[in-house]
């Protein structure tokens, strides 16, 4: 059988049309942090230049490598954009800058990046898509684990929930390129610092990079990768029009009939396509017979349909003429491999009339596996009513030949016997449209039958003696024939159409009506009654009130659940699965309960139950449900992302309102407070013997610190604090601080041990003081009277440290990150002072100068280590070079 001509997709001319208006992008995608998609983003980028390409630098991460550093170099890079925020300066891509500078080619590290807030769009891929509108192509780099769909996965056997996701979407508008690295090398990368600095690859070594771990991100982004590709050759293939499955990856398709054993099929589809790790469909394709189908075959087919989306695949469905039809459309759409079909033994007399579809589908296909499933014997009684006459049409049919007969004998005299054979073909169409094929036939054979008996001559017999009428005779018949099964077929596929479109129409205005309310009781409301009058069943939807399932609507109004349909409603929102009347779990339930997912969890559950019915679902309503249970969880993750807006806008009011008293408070309280440390210096030097006066000038020190505290914290907080770098050497800073903190440090012996042939370090000298006292007054403050407190500093490969250290009790279990954040306070703090600032204004001084600051427990002994670390880039000549 030769294939019909492939003309090129509409669909594929628009979406290459709007790929070319765009710049291109290529995703760099790796298994994991260190495999090299930075080196690899910048060594393409340099094969680029040596092209004579225009190919700028917008961002890119080295992390203090030096060879990912030195690759920089023949760039032109942009400068970072600066964003104030929370008493920090973070620097982020200048997408501004990039479409003023609009090269050919930009090169824009870590797609998946959560900018600062202020940032023009909350995520770097939303930059990328905006300079690809501007016609900019991007070269950009990604972690397979910050696809959103594979999200749960990667957390599933990670134990890591990655936060910065992106949606998948991107990748199929992009050229792939895969950066491979063995697990075995990673790691061995990763012991060698070349990936993350010591200390914290010990702690990803037992955790996020297992080999385990890594092994398995490996296959999830080779697996993606060869997906993409798939899809962009289908895309292809369906532009320029090109014949035939073109399977770089397995695609499978079930194909579900009313015959028995449609479950059996379902199971070994799934089977399959779990061997293969591919994509698989259920299809179920609606012909003008489907309208016939008895109740228990429908019900078949919605049975095999629920199972097979429960085992995840993708149900379509598609309307027809005939099966062999719809389903040859349909696997040439989707470019399957391989279809799993299943074959019933039935009578020779049936496949005689109707012929084999197995048999055709085998013919017809080149190059596709078909996967054949013996059945159950299925007989044309049990497919239902498909083959019962319906007996009005052929009363009606049967009427009309009798009034065309009888109009015939009264016109006969005029128009004579040769054109009133025209004139049963009347009755014959109009039969098949009205009443469908059978009916239509049989009016066919009566009219064929009356023009014989009272026209043809002898008239009033069946016999025909002129060879001409005999002639006319078969004519007439066949004529009526072929009419009747036209109109009839018409009729058909008539009906389908308009259920098909009777259905698309109510999901149109279903979407509609939702997207016009933004209160929570409406959209219930909205929901419950379109799919109560679309699926004729009762609906109840619940919202998560107060810890426990409540109903907040339903149709018709108030729907009374009992005890047993609240445990599964609430068991719906708690595993995301369909509980209660005909599923898997509290079956005792009248009411079948479906979870409302989205991207952000179970948002509601809906309910649907019907007096008459097993399952509430009506059959062949599986797809159509599914749309609409999607449409209305759309709409409730629409209000929920509404609210947590408004809610975030008032948060940012308070807390501009608190962070203006609160720099109020300390500016007022400041000077007075200036005032009484200075007379109590007077004081002391006037009595330097008596402990009270010794006791007042302390605390009022102290105070001072404190509220110095209040009004940095609030300087970080709102992003006011100006930096001031320059070089500095940590000898004098450090001798400095200990001067400053001589009170506080008294009980304390504290060893210096700061070279002073150490290079120069650039930062503010008013933080880096506040910094070292605070780091100091912590020391002192929790580490027994009479222990030593140590500034160590030290010059490493790529960094400079400046560490304090005391013998203290260390640091709580598990809390070392904790400690940085407002208000935290240690082990041993109630009796200690302070407001718990200090440790989070070094954090916000050390970001805003581009430091790292760090607390660790100390491998020698008891106690804690705070450390300041410069990168290379902020560390200056040594002394002995810059002194005359």
């Amino acid at each position: 059988m030769n294939a019909s001509p492939v003309r090129p997709s509409p669909d594929a001319l628009l979406k290459a049309a709007k790929r070319e208006a765009r710049g291109r992008l290529k995703i760099i995608l790796g298994a994991a942090p260190g495999v090299g998609k930075t080196y690899e983003m910048l060594r393409e980028g340099a094969d680029l230049l040596r092209q004579g390409k225009d190919v700028v630098i917008g961002i890119v991460e080295t992390h203090g490598r030096a060879d990912t550093q030195a690759l920089t170099a023949p760039f032109e890079a942009l400068p970072r954009k600066l964003i104030e925020h929370g008493g920090h300066k973070l620097s982020e891509f200048d997408i501004d800058g990039m479409l003023e500078r609009r090269p050919q080619i930009a090169l824009v590290d870590e797609f998946a990046h959560t900018n600062a807030p202020g940032s023009r769009h909350p995520k770097r891929w939303q930059d990328v898509e905006e300079l690809r509108d501007a016609g900019i192509d991007v070269v950009t780099t990604l972690n397979i684990q910050h696809l959103e769909s594979l999200n749960d996965v990667v957390a599933g056997f990670t134990r890591v929930r990655v936060r910065e996701t992106l949606p998948d979407a991107l990748l199929d508008d992009a050229d792939i390129e895969v950066v491979d690295l063995p697990p075995d090398e990673l790691i061995e990368r990763l012991k060698d610092g070349k990936v993350y600095i010591p200390e914290e690859a010990t702690r990803a070594l037992s955790h996020f990079f297992s080999k385990a771990n890594l092994s398995a991100l490996r296959e999830l982004a080779l697996r993606r990768a060869a997906q993409t590709v798939d899809q962009q050759m289908l895309d292809h293939v369906r532009l320029v029009g090109e014949p035939g499955n073109w399977a770089a990856g397995e695609r499978i398709v079930v194909a579900i009939g009313d015959q028995p054993g449609g479950e059996f099929l379902v199971r070994a589809a799934k089977r399959l396509a779990d061997s293969m790790h591919a994509p698989w469909t259920a299809l179920t394709v609606e012909t003008p017979r489907s309208a016939h189908l008895s109740a228990a075959a429908q019900e078949r087919i919605a049975a095999a349909l629920k199972l097979a989306g429960s085992l995840g695949a993708t149900l379509t469905t598609v309307s027809a003429p005939t099966v062999i039809d719809g389903l040859r459309g349909h696997v040439a759409e989707a470019r399957a491999t391989a279809v799993v079909i299943g074959k019933s033994r039935r009578g020779w007399w049936f496949e005689l009339r109707h012929g084999s579809i197995v048999d055709q589908l085998v013919r017809g296909n080149e190059g596709i596996a078909i996967h054949v499933m013996p059945l159950p014997v299925h007989s044309e009684k049990e497919a239902g009513g498909a083959t019962l006459l319906n007996t009005r049409g052929v009363i009606a049919g049967l009427a009309m030949i009798a009034a065309t007969t009888a109009l015939g004998v009264l016109v006969n005299p005029y128009l004579g016997i040769n054109a009133i054979d025209l004139l049963y073909l009347i009755p014959v169409v109009a039969t098949g449209t009205l009443y469908g094929m059978r009916a239509s036939l049989i009016a066919s054979l009566t009219g064929a039958l009356a023009y014989n008996f009272f026209f043809l001559p002898p008239i009033h017999t069946f016999t025909i003696t002129n060879p001409e009428n005999v002639v006319t005779f078969a004519i007439l018949a066949g004529v009526g024939l072929v009419a009747a099964q036209l109109a009839g077929r018409l009729r058909r596929e008539a009906n389908v159409g308009a259920r098909t479109s009777i259905e698309n129409a109510a999901l149109a205005a279903f979407g509609q009506r939702l997207a016009a309310i933004s209160d929570e009781k409406g959209t219930a409301s909205v929901t419950c009654a379109e799919i109560a009058s679309v699926l004729d069943v009762r609906t109840v939807l619940l919202l998560h009130k107060d810890g426990r399932p409540t109903a907040v609507a339903g149709a018709p109004d108030n729907p009374q659940l009992g005890p047993i349909d609240m445990t599964a409603a609430e068991w719906a929102f708690d595993r995301n699965e369909p509980a209660g009347r005909d599923t898997a779990t509290l079956t005792a339930s009248d009411w079948q309960f479906h979870p409302l997912a989205t991207s952000l969890g179970v948002l509601a559950v809906l309910g649907i139950s019907h007096d008459e019915r097993g399952d509430p679902l009506p059959a062949g309503k599986s797809v159509l449900f599914a749309t609409l249970l999607g449409q209305a969880a759309l709409a409730h993750e629409r209000l929920k992302l509404e609210g947590e807006a408004r809610e975030m806008a008032v948060l940012k009011q308070r807390d501009d309102l608190r962070a203006t008293l609160v720099s109020s408070l300390g500016h007022d309280l400041k000077t007075p407070l200036t005032s009484v440390l200075a007379a109590a210096d007077v004081v002391a030097n006037e009595n330097p013997a008596s402990a009270a006066v010794a006791t007042l000038k302390a605390e009022t020190q102290r105070l001072a610190r404190l509220f110095d505290d209040l009004v940095e914290m609030t300087r970080i907080e709102s992003g006011a604090l100006a930096i001031r770098p320059e070089p500095i050497d940590l000898t004098d800073a450090v001798a400095s601080a200990v001067h400053g903190l001589a009170a506080a440090l008294a009980r304390h012996p504290v060893k210096l041990d700061v070279s002073v042939s150490l290079p120069l370090v650039i930062a503010d000298p008013r933080m880096l003081h506040h910094m070292l006292i605070n780091l100091l007054d912590n020391a002192a403050k929790f580490s027994p009277q009479n222990t030593q407190i140590t500034l160590s500093a030290r010059r490493e490969p790529q960094r400079l440290i400046l560490s304090v250290i005391d013998e203290g009790p260390g640091l709580p279990g598990g809390s070392a990150g904790d400690l940085f954040q407002k208000f935290a306070r240690g082990q041993g703090s109630d009796g200690a002072g302070g407001t718990g600032l200090g440790l989070a204004i070094v954090k916000g001084f050390a970001d805003a100068m581009g430091l790292v600051v760090r607390a660790l427990d100390r491998d020698d002994g008891p106690g804690s280590r705070f450390e300041i670390e410069w990168p290379e880039a902020m560390i200056r000549s040594l002394k002995a070079e810059v002194e005359p």
